[in-house]
């Protein structure tokens, strides 16, 4: 029989001991991986706390569900079909990510254990240069001197020779006609062909470039990192042979001086997989890996789709006169 102190041993196994054990790992200030994350809003901070976040290490653990963010859908979806630990990717914060209410409520109501790993779990494994279609030779973590800003510097793949080439290598393994065909027929359904879908919306682009522009060597970044103008020229210079820069997770859009300063330089710029794509990337691996350390647990992938619906069309002819009404009579202007 599988525990959840067994999942958590799995865990600490699989990130090489980066989780949390006991009370000293994060009180004695050790732990690297016990990060505090802010933006100086007052009350918004959250503590990065890989490991077990709620639940009782001896309770039987039959089914598990990976995810990316856990939140009160994820949390109804997996008390209706069986789960009974949680492993989400991103940080948990007590009511934000457990629709408003506590966790020790919500999740005890259903029996349900919960971890997070997040910061514990990155660079464990070279996941997004594969997708992406090169090796790098060169990676930082901290580049220009900036915690946490990524830069990897690749060759890349054999069958690699254009921008298309990574292009239509990312769509066919994020399964992008998939995803069109789902929406194409969701649009359909219900009349409307101004409904969008995150995976769809946000797709690999070509920002400079084309599809038949040659592509040998790449500098790989994630522009919500700190990755600057200044930055792109520092390493251009230490790599004058990169021909494409590559932004992933985050991108930019027309506007953003990283793209006036790529046309400059002469490089192509692609945005290649979005931070929907996430679950792919680093939910798919730890899903497997999981398995492989606890055979007989069944393990599931719980993946968002995220839509945007114009209001008049949102729901059901009932819902939209109840929205109006209750707006009406109660949220109107006094």
């Amino acid at each position: 029989m599988t525990l959840v102190k067994d999942v958590l041993t799995a865990l600490d196994d699989l990130t090489n001991g980066r989780c949390l054990k006991s009370p000293y790992d994060w009180a004695s200030g050790k732990n690297p991986w016990v990060v505090t994350k802010s933006s100086n809003i007052p009350g918004k901070a959250i503590v990065e706390m890989p490991g077990l976040v709620w639940g009782d290490p001896e309770k039987p653990v039959k089914k598990i569900a990976v995810m990316m963010t856990m939140t009160e859908s994820a949390i109804e979806l997996a008390a209706a079909t069986g789960v009974d630990a949680m492993i989400a990717h991103h940080p948990i914060g007590d009511a934000s990510n457990s629709g408003g209410v506590l966790l020790k409520y919500y999740l005890g109501l259903y029996g349900l254990t919960c971890f997070e790993l997040h910061e514990a779990f990155h660079g464990l494994h070279p996941g997004i240069p594969w997708l992406h279609g090169h090796k790098p030779h060169f990676a930082s973590v901290n580049y220009g001197g900036i915690p946490g800003n990524i830069v990897y510097v690749g060759d890349v793949f054999p069958e690699i020779s254009t921008v298309g080439d990574m292009i239509a290598r990312l769509d066919r393994l994020m399964n992008a006609s998939s995803d069109e065909k789902m929406l194409a027929l969701e649009r359909n359904h219900r009349q409307c062909d101004r409904i969008e879908e995150t995976s769809v919306a946000a797709r690999a682009k070509i920002l400079v470039g084309s599809v038949d522009s040659p592509m040998k060597k790449v500098v790989h970044i994630f522009p919500h990192c700190g990755f600057t103008p200044e930055h792109l020229e520092k390493i251009i210079a230490e790599n004058p042979e990169v021909d494409t820069l590559l932004a992933s997770i985050s991108r930019v859009y027309p506007g953003h001086p990283l793209i006036e300063k790529a046309e400059e330089l002469g490089l192509n710029f692609v945005c290649g997989n979005s931070h929907a794509m996430e679950i792919f990337e680093n939910g798919v691996p730890l899903a497997n890996a999981l398995k492989n350390h606890l055979p007989d647990v069944e393990v599931v992938v719980f993946r968002e789709r995220m839509t945007s619906v114009p209001l008049e069309l949102i729901g059901s002819e009932g819902i939209r006169e109840y929205g109006s009404r209750i707006a009406g009579e109660y949220l109107h202007r006094k």
